[in-house]
């Protein structure tokens, strides 16, 4: 047991204040978009001396040796404390397969790992939870062709209702989300009508009225942006603080605003197609998302008592616990490498006669070789491991 400290990403999307009032820690005045807890080499966790993924390479045996024989020496989640002001680009993350393929066709490409063009910058899959700390806002999911078709055509818009007319059809879908996405600069024109029209009725509390909100609200971070327009395919979704969804790879989605506990496995690979100043590639964004419609759902979290909760997912790389007022409570997930986020109060961690007390914004990592330890104290955190 030993405690870590994340690093923070400054992305210009990112609020001033989220992570400052979850951590507990003074505001700057500037982005806080993201903070890291894990081992990716991209910005892994300090330990007292070296980093979390200096340390694990030379003691794999804290991974886990399930984890290890399922995907190698490497931690395979990583987990974040996620804080949003506008929305995040368009995007989706790739499979398993499509990562590696990816990957080594970049590599033999030449395109350098930090090239601001480069798709895959390792060979891993993205899937991915979040869990609201606030009331939090995000796009997830093609919402079914037949309702987007009515949804648009009550917006009055010809030009617009009739790009949507291959809603009807079986691959309509994909073909919309292609035509809007490759639409010319001059056609912000269009862009410009559908927020006009959206700005009427974005105040109306009905599934049209989010709809039109969801315009609104994107154009006044990304001005006439087609991204818009393929935004507007998807379900709309606000969670309650508590509440969490999962993305499996393919989902394409955009948070809108809000602050959760993400977690994810141990990837970095964005596939993006709009509403961002980064690299965007619809072509190979086009081979990595599911184009059928539907919303992967609100994940509801199991009691496992003693203040323990889990958030299930599908996903083999990652697992999540609430735990929260815990009583000499037996640490979940025995045998994998663990890292314990504390939001509010402080939690005791104990294994025999060895104490680690983990204050509000701090964090320890727990390797898969210490068993029997314990969780006490009035306290809030997140706890993390590997799913399997």
């Amino acid at each position: 047991m030993q405690p870590i400290t994340g690093v923070i990403q400054d992305y210009p999307w990112g609020s001033t204040d989220g992570i400052p009032g979850v951590l507990g820690r003074e505001v700057t005045g500037r982005p806080q978009a993201e903070y890291w807890l894990g081992a990716h080499t991209k910005a892994p966790a300090t330990l007292a001396e070296g980093d979390l993924a200096g340390f694990l390479a030379d003691h794999p045996a804290e991974i886990g040796s399930v984890s290890v024989e399922r995907f190698g020496d490497r931690l395979p989640f990583l987990l974040k404390v996620l804080s949003a002001k506008q929305a995040l680009s368009l995007q989706a993350h790739p499979s398993r397969a499509q990562a590696i393929e990816g990957y080594a066709r970049e590599n033999d490409a030449g395109v350098a790992l930090d090239a601001p063009d480069r798709n895959y910058r390792d060979d891993w899959p993205k899937p991915e939870a979040m869990v609201a700390l606030t009331e939090f806002h995000g796009l997830c999911g093609f919402r079914e062709p037949v309702e987007t078709r009515a949804l648009f055509a009550k917006l009055g818009v010809d030009e617009a209702d009739q790009l949507m007319e291959p809603l009807t059809d079986p691959d309509g879908i994909a073909r919309v989300f292609l035509e809007v996405l490759g639409l010319a600069d001059q056609e912000g024109e269009l862009v410009a009508s559908v927020v006009t029209a959206a700005s009427a009725y974005a105040a109306e509390d009905s599934d049209f009225g989010r709809f039109c909100r969801t315009a609104v609200e994107l154009n006044a971070d990304y001005p006439n942006d087609a991204g818009i327009l393929a935004a507007l395919l998807l379900n709309r979704i606000t969670l309650a603080p508590g509440e969490a969804f999962f993305m499996p790879a393919g989902n394409l989605h955009a948070y809108l605003r809000g602050t959760g506990i993400e977690i994810m496995s141990n990837s970095d690979n964005v596939l993006r197609g709009g509403l961002t100043g980064k690299h965007i590639d619809i072509d190979e964004l086009a081979q990595v998302v599911d184009f059928s419609p539907g919303f992967p759902g609100v994940v509801t979290p199991v009691d496992e008592g003693n203040g323990v909760r889990r958030y299930p997912t599908e996903a083999p790389e990652f697992a999540l616990w609430e735990v929260q007022d815990c009583a000499d409570a037996a640490l979940s997930a025995t045998g994998r490498g663990r890292i314990l986020l504390v939001v509010d109060g402080t939690a005791t961690l104990r294994r025999g006669s060895e104490v680690l007390e983990v204050p509000r914004g701090g964090a320890a990592f727990i390797g898969a070789t210490e068993d029997d330890v314990r969780l006490d104290g009035p306290t809030r955190g997140f706890l993390a491991a590997s799913g399997i």
